[in-house]
């Protein structure tokens, strides 16, 4: 047995897995990690792993990076936790001093928490606390896109729309309302994304003109829907939305956790939109992979909603035991460094636009729909019938396919159904991503099964080739 199985074993005596039908591994292996660096995972019988999506989009530069490592490692010597009702530490005031200063003017308040989902609940409840606080109860509803996912606590999945996930859970879940997307993979042909998304714009506009008054806030997940198969918008929605929340007197909250942080080519989406949200979310890179942390910044407006005499009952009475923790502040505080000193965002424009060229030749594939791409996240859509646009059908599960095929080639792509997506780490070099487009253009064939992508020969390099 090797060492590999071995530990397989054991995992699978024991282990209840996320996302995943555990029977599944009757018969798909699954793959222990001994170690990672770089862009690379490593498994305990050797064999090595390009990781194209960050092990769940959290990972920006690399496994084990040194610097990230040191801030760590520096900090446990001094302080591993403390309670944050009542005391305070010096990485967790130097992080919110600096997100502050690199979000959009405004949002000057940071509240945290432990995850993506966590952090969700959060701006949910201090937007509906908000309006009950400045004597509004009435307002106690969300507004969210279709297609959209925020995560899987119940409030989260209330707001969210990927039947998946929502489901099973329906009869938990609170009272949300839900307005079409402006997702671009379904406009009409001939019409631009920023037509598109314009027009999509309407339904919200109804939507709040009718329900503002009972309308906390509209929740979205600016650019980028990322469980919902990488769909992708103009950020002119953003705009306008932002536009018709101030006129209607709802909050805004941007669901970044996926998506801040350079992966859509700008530090935050918003930016895109030149806007500023209520509430903007932010979790996944923000500690570069390292550490589970999240934070939610608001305004002075939303925090002084809550600033009065004990006996009022206004607080805001929600807590994390490990709000706040030093040791994911550090991590978050070297991230935050790395930005800054190597200029990032400038270098991603580079990759971004390798990518693009990488998998251009996929937009010919008979069975690709869509090749779409927002800044270093990138995705391609299988499809039964490409005129129509129509899918596989679910059961199918062509995306395992090519999850199998890229992990005997040596690359970790976790394909969201049929869609194919690269969210890579920042650290990835262009010859990786050759090697990335090489595999999964290889896989969409298999997946596909009817046709060749038309830049793959016929010989479809079995094995494992290691690209650098």
């Amino acid at each position: 047995m090797s060492q590999n199985d071995a530990w397989m074993q054991r995992d699978l005596a024991v282990l209840w897995h996320p996302c995943t039908q555990m029977k599944d591994h009757e018969s798909l292996p699954m793959i222990p990690i001994r170690r990672a660096e770089g862009v690379w995972l490593e498994d305990f019988d050797g064999k090595r792993y390009l990781d194209a999506v960050s092990s769940w989009w959290v990972n920006v530069f690399g496994h084990a990076n040194p610097r990230i490592n040191a801030r760590i490692k520096e900090q446990v010597d001094q302080l591993e936790h403390v309670i944050l009702a009542g005391f305070s530490h010096q990485p967790v005031i130097e992080l919110s001093e600096r997100l502050v200063a690199m979000t959009p003017a405004g949002l000057d308040r940071v509240f945290y928490a432990d995850n993506g989902s966590s952090c969700i609940e959060v701006a949910l409840k201090m937007s509906f606390h908000y309006w009950l606080n400045r004597g509004q109860p009435g307002k106690r509803r969300f507004v969210t896109l279709t297609n959209s996912y925020h995560g899987e606590t119940v409030a989260a999945m209330s707001v969210g729309d990927v039947a998946l996930f929502t489901d099973t859970y329906r009869p938990l879940l609170l009272d949300t309302i839900k307005v079409p997307s402006p997702d671009c993979f379904l406009r009409p042909d001939g019409v631009s994304w920023e037509e598109h998304s314009r027009t999509l714009f309407a339904a919200m506009e109804q939507t709040l003109a009718e329900h503002h008054q009972e309308v906390a806030a509209v929740i979205v997940e600016p650019l980028i829907q990322g469980a919902g198969g990488m769909r992708m918008y103009h950020p002119v929605y953003l705009k306008l939305l932002r536009e018709a929340c101030d006129r209607y007197g709802v909050h805004l909250i941007h669901d970044e956790i996926a998506v801040g942080f350079g992966r859509t080519g700008t530090m935050f989406a918003c930016e895109q939109a030149g806007i500023r949200p209520d509430f903007l979310c932010l979790s996944k890179a923000l500690t570069g992979g390292y550490l589970p942390l999240a934070a939610c910044l608001t305004t002075d407006d939303v925090y002084q909603a809550f600033y009065d005499d004990y006996s009022t009952l206004r607080a805001f009475l929600h807590s994390h035991s490990y709000t706040g923790n030093p040791l994911a502040c550090a991590a978050a505080l070297a991230t935050l460094d790395i930005f800054e000193s190597d200029r990032v965002i400038e270098a991603n424009r580079a990759l971004a636009a390798r990518m693009g060229q990488a998998t251009a030749h996929l937009a010919d594939h008979p069975n690709v729909g869509e090749v779409r791409q927002t800044g270093m996240a990138l995705a391609i859509e299988m499809v039964r019938d490409k005129p129509s646009r129509a899918g596989y059908p679910w059961q199918e599960r062509r995306g395992l396919k090519v999850y199998q095929h890229a992990l005997e080639r040596g690359a970790l792509l976790r394909p969201l159904g049929s869609v194919v997506y690269f969210l890579p780490p920042y650290t990835i070099t262009p010859e990786q991503i050759d090697f990335l487009a090489e595999v999964a253009s290889e896989g969409i064939d298999l997946a596909t099964r009817d046709s060749l992508s038309v830049a793959v020969a016929v010989d479809l390099h079995p094995g494992f080739r290691d690209p650098g």
